[in-house]
């Protein structure tokens, strides 16, 4: 299933989306009688959807995608986790070696922004980069779990943007505030549940700017695969439902490659993993 959380008419909602059709969280109560939470973190965590699993076949996806404000399918993760050189390639390029071990950065979830939404960057960052990523949402609490129990952590899917500030980063020498920064995680469209992909590693993934190829990848070029990633996490930070980890990203940003520009005002970036459908976000350049 895909759930998707978004603006009707100016009011913060959630519901169901199939082939561009949406069911509402209204609709899905009346259809199914079941009272479920207003909060989509209650929804997704704390047995709701469970209660309505059965009913989905009543279900009426009565509205078009198009009227809704896309938001971020998480509105506030305990935390956002993201790998960094997790692909060979990617690693290659910016003259690295894939590490044996996650090599992580935190960022706030004031980034998180939704597809559709702009990228809104500060006027005084000079290198502006993407990065697409495979992002896995956890279902469930764990701590020093195995990568064979990972499995089940995993409630689902979305594609998620890790933009970051490349000239903040090398002088800062270090992440944090490079990738920090408002609307720098932009994620979605929707929540993919987990057992909607028969093999999340093997999924095709690309990223668009303004039309023109910039990464061509698969989720299969990762060095540390999911489980793996899930279950060494877990060993150092206790995981929460609600949790997004971010797996790295491929070869292709602009950072170290010649001839590929950063991202300027206006620009629209258009990225897609196979079956997780596509996030689009305009970056706007502000004072």
């Amino acid at each position: 299933m895909r759930i998707a959380r978004f603006l009707s008419n100016g009011i913060e909602t959630f519901g169901l989306v199939r082939d561009s059709k949406v069911a509402t969280r209204d609709d899905i109560v009346f259809l199914t009688g079941v009272p479920v939470s207003e909060s989509i973190k209650s929804f997704l965590f704390e047995g709701w959807y469970g209660e309505i699993a059965d009913k989905i076949g009543q279900l009426e996806y009565a509205h078009d995608l198009g009227e809704f404000e896309l938001l971020a399918p998480i509105p506030n993760p305990g935390k956002i986790v993201c790998l960094a050189f997790n692909y060979t390639d990617h690693a290659k390029e910016q003259k690295m070696q894939a590490p044996a071990d996650p090599v992580i950065v935190l960022k706030p979830r004031t980034a998180l922004a939704g597809s559709g939404s702009e990228i809104t960057c500060p006027d005084f960052v000079g290198q502006l980069d993407y990065e697409i990523e495979l992002a896995v949402v956890i279902g469930r609490d764990c701590k020093n779990i195995t990568a064979k129990e990972a499995r089940g952590a995993v409630f689902g899917y979305m594609i998620f943007n890790d933009v970051s500030a490349r000239d903040i980063q090398f002088m800062d020498g270090q992440f944090g505030r490079a990738k920090g920064f408002d609307t720098f995680a932009p994620c979605g469209p929707w929540i993919t549940t987990a057992d909607e992909i028969d093999d999340a590693q093997n999924l095709a993934m690309s990223t668009r700017v303004n039309g023109a190829i910039r990464q061509d990848s698969n989720t299969r070029n990762m060095s540390i695969i999911i489980p793996e990633i899930v279950s060494r996490l877990s060993r150092v930070m206790t995981l929460e439902k609600g949790d997004i980890i971010s797996t790295g990203t491929p070869a292709g940003v602009a950072l170290n490659n010649p001839g590929t520009e950063f991202l300027k005002d206006g620009d629209k970036i258009e990225m897609e993993i196979e079956g997780l459908g596509k996030l689009k976000n305009t970056v706007r350049f502000a004072a």
